[in-house]
């Protein structure tokens, strides 16, 4: 009996040091890897969609934590694990996508609390005026915002644009070209949806454009789609437009080049030309504003406030003509008779 004393002595002796080795190594596993003073920053990427597993291995990988398992099964598996951590974890933990910025003195609660706050840092977006749908989605995979063509599916896809109250399949113009700040991996249509609910905002600082039907609004946009890709000094904006209503009035096409370059780009996914010949302006396209008159069926682009305030608030002239007069400037002179527009040739 006393031998079996000693044995059990010595087992249970052994489980104690076991446990208590295996509750300090957890504890270990749970500090923080730095103090403040050594710990370095990264900035985390998570994507819409990546598991927390993903995030802990990149946590760990990146010198963040520990141990990913320990963070994985802590975030999600099982509450005795908390009894490891000095500080308290959430009660509970939902990964938000975004970026954020965590460094290696932060305790294992702090970083499970900021990955599903969802208070990311944001990515500055630029999207210059006249780009059309196609550019604009490429722009936004470049900075990892969404995929290109999630993008693009999202804007042409006629329930988008019923939503918005649009007349068209796309929402191509009425994507607003503004500095925005987005977070990695957002969900293609929210960012569609930021870009158009900033449209029916900014048209409100153009005189008269917000109150306008549906219909006169999207041949507004229409307009001012050709207009952006034909201006390069703003003081002229307003003169395009006014040749290009002229013309309309007159049953005249548009003969605009760049309603020619959107078919090529846009419609026969061709690459950009470096100039427009004369057998593009036969293109047999209801794009080709040499072809037909009046406006194309749809925006070429997705214009600024100055193409809209120009084709909304557009002075009364008598040009039908214009043509550039210096490259350097995009300086254009404007003519009345074809015959003076062959003098300026």
């Amino acid at each position: 009996m006393k031998k079996l004393g000693i044995v059990l002595g010595t087992i249970v002796g052994i489980l104690i040091l076991f446990v208590a080795a295996v509750f300090f190594t957890m504890q270990t596993l749970a500090k923080p890897v730095n103090t403040a003073e050594a710990a370095k920053e990264v900035r985390l990427e998570v994507p819409y969609g990546e598991s927390t597993y993903s995030v802990a291995a990149k946590l760990q990988q990146n010198g963040i934590i520990r141990n990913a398992k320990l963070f994985y099964y802590s975030a999600t598996k099982s509450k005795f694990l908390k009894i490891f951590y000095k500080d308290s974890l959430p009660e509970t933990f939902v990964l938000k996508s975004g970026t954020y910025t965590v460094n290696s003195a932060m305790t294992t609660g702090e970083i499970m609390t900021l990955l599903s706050s969802g208070q990311t840092e944001y990515v500055k977006v630029s999207i210059p005026e006249g780009l059309t749908i196609s550019k604009i989605a490429n722009i936004l995979e470049e900075k990892r915002i969404c995929s290109a063509e999630d993008f693009i599916n999202v804007c042409n896809n006629s329930s988008l644009s019923k939503k918005y109250n649009i007349p068209f399949h796309s929402v191509e113009g009425y994507l607003f070209p503004d500095t925005y700040y987005l977070n990695i991996g957002m969900d293609a249509s929210k960012v569609a949806g930021i870009m158009l609910d900033t449209f029916y905002e900014k048209i409100k600082e153009v005189p008269g454009l917000a109150e306008k039907s549906v219909g006169d609004l999207n041949d507004i946009v229409i307009l001012a789609s050709i207009v952006q890709r034909e201006y390069q000094l703003d003081s002229e904006a307003p003169l395009i437009a006014s040749v290009f209503k002229n013309r309309i009035k007159g049953n005249i096409g548009l003969y605009s080049c760049a309603t020619v370059e959107y078919i090529i780009t846009e419609i026969q996914g061709r690459p950009h030309p470096g100039r427009i010949l004369i057998e593009d302006t036969k293109i047999d396209s209801p794009y080709n504003t040499y072809k037909w008159a009046g406006l194309t069926p749809g925006p070429i682009s997705n214009p600024g406030l100055v193409a809209l305030n120009a084709s909304t608030n557009t002075p009364k002239t008598s040009y039908y003509f214009f043509q550039v007069a210096d490259s350097k400037t995009g300086k254009h002179v404007f003519t009345s008779t074809f015959e003076e527009h062959k003098e300026n040739h």
